[in-house]
């Protein structure tokens, strides 16, 4: 007996060192933590439950069987967030760098599967060189395998990847499946192909960096949500960000006690939209000032930014946020705004988070490089995704609501529950000047005619009333109540129910 207590001990240490102290030492002078170091910073002390430490890759070829370290480069198990359970798995850079085996994968689809049977999130914390070469097509199995696994586990528990290393060729597909992707600064970096095969195949010369680094990701591609400074700012924030999720898709938002009164009046709001309707302000601080505590966890804040997404909370429960960003591109609907929105939509519709969205939009950005990228296609998707959610939708119109775009955002006919607007809205099929200039063209060259019809137009139609007189808002309100009025409408939706005819899945237009 006391001989396989020293063997268990002895497999343990071995494990708990993965490749070794001088390539732990390698790790930290990069600025990068451990598996197991990741791993407990992220968890909540001592909550920690390991499985398969002792699990081996069966490898016999290119002298492999004489390389044998337990655990095979991945660390997974389950703890908890907060007091609220997860399962993570956490890649070692410091075992074959972090090379993903049979076995390897085999840990990863386990706790994968036990999640969904469970009900909790899955977090990935990815720091891996790619397939591990000397076991060819298992290890692509191994792939294959945890891919399946991010499909099916889509829309039942939420799934997070957190790149803190490399991740290249087909590793950056099982993350690219998970809903939300963080990235650290410097360290971390993902591409299908690397700069190698770049420069071979479109003499291209590029950096890692460059290619597929977290600046790339998070202001250029928008592969990646956010990206943070170092891994310790980065496990922090994700604790921070797994608190705004539910644990599956039964499950109700969490809610957290808020000292922030859901009655709160905000006196600054009445003056936020500028008189000249032409003026820019910043949907932002309209976000930030109604939402408790001014806690608002913004996605994609460098990428798309004509159109602001991400989570707050309203009488402590979670929301999922859209708003249009008068400060970029006037708040235009663009191809990536659109693409954006739709997905951030869809995901709060998986897991029964209610969507707030505050509208101003004059209408999809014109241009021929929007219509030759397909805008028509990348705009229905964000139409596709309001119109087929079925969780609680209130909606704020604060100035602008022109054309197709108006239906888009949340409007009435796409069941939205409950549609404000403030009494600077223009609601209207187009903005007074050019609406003007088509009706009244034969006018056109008579400045004075023209104003003087722009401002008849502007009464008639482009304000909230005319809407209001059929029924499509529900509400003209005062800014500075905005807070109240979203909370008290989303108590009366919490116990919503409506359900879309039965269907295996929709197309939508990807």
């Amino acid at each position: 007996m006391h001989d396989i207590i020293r063997q268990l001990e002895e497999k343990r240490q071995q494990a708990r060192l993965g490749g070794g102290k001088k390539r732990i030492e390698n790790q930290h002078k990069k600025g990068k933590l451990t598996a197991r170091e990741r791993i407990e910073m992220l968890l909540d002390p001592d909550s920690f439950e390991e499985w398969d430490m002792f699990v081996e890759h069966r490898c016999s070829d290119f002298n492999m069987s004489k390389q044998t370290i337990p655990g095979d480069g991945v660390v997974t198990g389950y703890g908890q967030i907060n007091g609220r359970l997860v399962f993570v798995f956490s890649q070692d850079f410091t075992v074959l760098g972090g090379s993903l085996s049979e076995s390897h994968s085999e840990k990863i689809c386990k706790i994968m599967d036990q999640a969904m049977k469970v009900g909790a999130p899955v977090i990935g914390l990815n720091d891996s060189g790619g397939a591990r070469i000397q076991e060819g097509v298992d290890s692509l199995a191994g792939y294959a395998e945890v891919f399946q696994r991010n499909v099916l586990a889509s829309g039942v528990v939420p799934q997070v990847s957190m790149i803190m290393g490399p991740c290249a060729g087909g590793a950056v597909y099982s993350p690219a499946m998970t809903d939300f992707i963080f990235m650290v600064e410097n360290t971390s970096y993902m591409f299908v192909t690397g700069p190698d095969v770049v420069k071979t195949v479109t003499q291209e010369d590029v950096t890692h960096e460059e290619l597929g680094g977290a600046l790339t990701h998070t202001s250029k591609s928008g592969v990646a949500d956010k990206a943070f400074e170092n891994d310790a700012d980065a496990l922090l924030m994700l604790r921070r960000f797994i608190d705004f999720l539910p644990a599956n898709n039964r499950e109700k938002p969490p809610v957290r006690p808020t000292p922030d009164s859901p009655n709160r009046i905000e006196e600054s709001l009445d003056t936020l939209v500028p008189d000249n309707p032409n003026k820019p302000y910043d949907m932002r601080e309209l976000i930030v000032k109604v939402v408790d505590e001014g806690d608002f966890f913004e996605l994609q804040p460098d990428y798309a930014g004509n159109i602001l997404i991400g989570f707050g909370r309203m009488e402590g429960s979670t929301v999922g946020i859209v708003a249009n960003q008068p400060m970029v591109l006037a708040g235009c609907l663009d191809i990536e705004s659109s693409k954006k929105a739709a997905r951030f939509v869809r995901f709060c519709d998986c897991f029964n988070i209610p969507v707030v969205t505050f509208v101003d939009v004059p209408g999809f950005l014109p241009g021929t490089a929007q219509e030759y990228g397909g805008i028509i296609k990348h705009g229905a998707k964000l139409l596709y995704a309001f119109a087929e959610a079925t969780v609680p939708k209130v909606t704020v119109i604060t100035r602008k609501a022109y054309g197709g775009a108006y239906d888009v955002m949340s409007s009435k006919h796409l069941r939205g529950d409950v549609n404000f607007a403030w009494p600077s809205a223009e609601i209207a099929v187009m903005g007074p000047k050019g609406a003007v200039e088509i009706i009244f063209r034969n006018d056109i060259g008579d400045d004075d005619k023209i104003e003087e019809r722009t401002e008849e137009y502007r009464q008639r139609f482009a304000n909230p009333f005319i809407v209001g007189h059929r029924g499509f808002i529900d509400d003209v309100i005062m800014p500075h109540n905005t807070r109240m009025r979203i909370c008290r409408s989303l108590r009366m939706l919490r116990n919503k129910k409506l359900d879309n005819p039965w269907k295996k899945h929709g197309n939508i237009p990807l």
